[in-house]
């Protein structure tokens, strides 16, 4: 119970590796706040949650990230109802147009933007003055797969890198307030945006990427509570002075890390969106 008596808001938590996220802190303890664009998603995950939990330990909230007020109103409700946010979770997103990106639609393009960026920067602007005041939190933003350029996909691919130089920004000016915001890359989860990349059609995803698409449906891909156990141990006290990383659910070996390692960590140039010196 390593989240015991604290409260975590879940953006996109309604399904997919958000669910997950949501799953892992309830059984760990938490109290929680599930934010989706879905009505009956956001029910039937209530529902699935009471009857394992019971009432009052998770609430929803219909909102979409893209939209101000939306915003404002599930992060104040958010605080009236449990009295403080102590974990942020942004996982709300869209994967955009697919295609060459010469030919996608621009409007959608930048709608991309508006949900993964400023989707996530509104809520984060939103939540941190809470954090502030409490001088502590703990913010995970997810970035995309982590494995490089993305063709085809340049929408969310562009839009997932800014929110990992979104998360080191605002990890540097949160320095001080003990919030730490660190952004993490799922991998290739078997969620609905797989499903939705299948449907766009191998003459949009082109030919490489769609087998490799239909092998992970078929492999079973990196299971979404493997996401949910790095967010566990970054909203515990286990990861206390991490902060402004990018991390692999993947590729990193997170589990070893105790509070030394973590101190390696902070003192160099690890897990950071960065060119290094030559």
């Amino acid at each position: 119970m390593v989240l015991k008596d604290k409260t975590a808001l879940i953006t996109g938590g309604s399904r997919g590796i958000g669910k997950a996220v949501a799953t892992a802190f309830l059984r760990e303890g938490a109290r929680v706040m599930l934010a989706s664009r879905s009505v009956e998603e956001l029910k039937g995950a209530q529902a699935e949650f009471e009857k394992t939990y019971g009432k009052g330990r998770v609430l929803t909230f219909l909102a979409d990230v893209s939209k101000e007020a939306d915003v404002k109103k599930l992060v104040s409700e958010t605080a009236k109802a449990f009295g403080k946010i102590d974990i942020l979770v942004n996982a709300a997103g869209i994967y955009g147009p697919i295609g060459p990106s010469e030919q996608v639609d621009f409007e959608k393009w930048k709608n991309t933007f508006e949900v993964n960026v400023f989707g996530t920067f509104k809520v984060l602007q939103e939540v941190l003055p809470y954090m502030m005041k409490a001088k502590k939190g703990k913010v995970v933003n997810f970035s995309g797969g982590g494995d490089g350029p993305f063709p085809r996909f340049s929408a969310y691919n562009s839009s997932k890198v800014a929110v990992v130089r979104l998360s080191e920004t605002l990890a540097a000016e949160m320095r001080g307030y003990a919030i730490d915001i660190n952004a993490i890359a799922p991998g290739p989860v078997n969620t609905a945006f797989l499903d939705e990349a299948l449907a766009a059609g191998e003459a949009a995803v082109g030919k490489e990427r769609y087998q490799a698409l239909l092998k992970q449906k078929a492999d079973g891909g990196v299971p979404p509570e493997k996401t949910a156990e790095l967010c566990v141990f970054l909203a515990s006290a286990a990861s206390d002075g991490l902060s402004g990383k990018f991390l692999s659910v993947v590729w990193d070996d997170w589990k070893k890390w105790d509070k030394k390692e973590i101190e390696k960590i902070m003192a160099g140039e690890r897990f950071a969106l960065r060119r290094r010196k030559e």
